[in-house]
């Protein structure tokens, strides 16, 4: 009769725990969700940084190279900086970037224009997009 009492136990109550696991599943894929749109918005955002920096220092490199050249042919005598402007604008233009620029003494500046750039997996969280700009100066040697 032992052996008959062993096999009649009460059934346990497992029904507060019962879909447990799916809330933990779901919050979890939406914590990968947003560290994905983290790293690839994020990068994407990284880049598009970097290529506004890069195109500013190239702008900013060509005016300044114009100003040198103009300023040494010249004889140093005259104001070149509105044609190291142009330049430097035309070389945004040929880069695809829209910005302005500016040259005092034997300064050229460049200033990428803020763009933005579309991160829809962020959006999920409030973010829809993000501000890029770049601002890079260069100095003529020799001028």
């Amino acid at each position: 009769m032992n052996g008959a009492l062993a096999t009649q136990r009460a059934p346990a109550t497992r029904a507060p725990d019962r879909g447990s696991v799916a809330v933990f599943a779901l919050l979890v894929c939406l914590a990968l969700t947003a560290l994905l749109g983290l790293v690839a918005e994020g990068g994407a955002v990284l880049s598009a940084r970097e290529q506004a920096m890069a195109a500013a220092e190239q702008a900013a490199r060509t005016g300044a190279a114009q100003l040198s050249a103009a300023t040494l042919h010249a004889g140093g005598i005259i104001d070149a900086a509105p044609a190291c402007v142009k330049t430097a604008e035309a070389a945004l233009a040929e880069l695809g970037v829209r910005g302005t620029a500016t040259a005092a003494g034997d300064e050229v500046t460049v200033t990428v224009t803020p763009f933005h750039v579309s991160t829809p997996l962020l959006a999920l969280v409030g973010f829809p997009s993000m501000t890029v700009s770049a601002r890079a100066s260069a100095v003529a040697i020799g001028a």
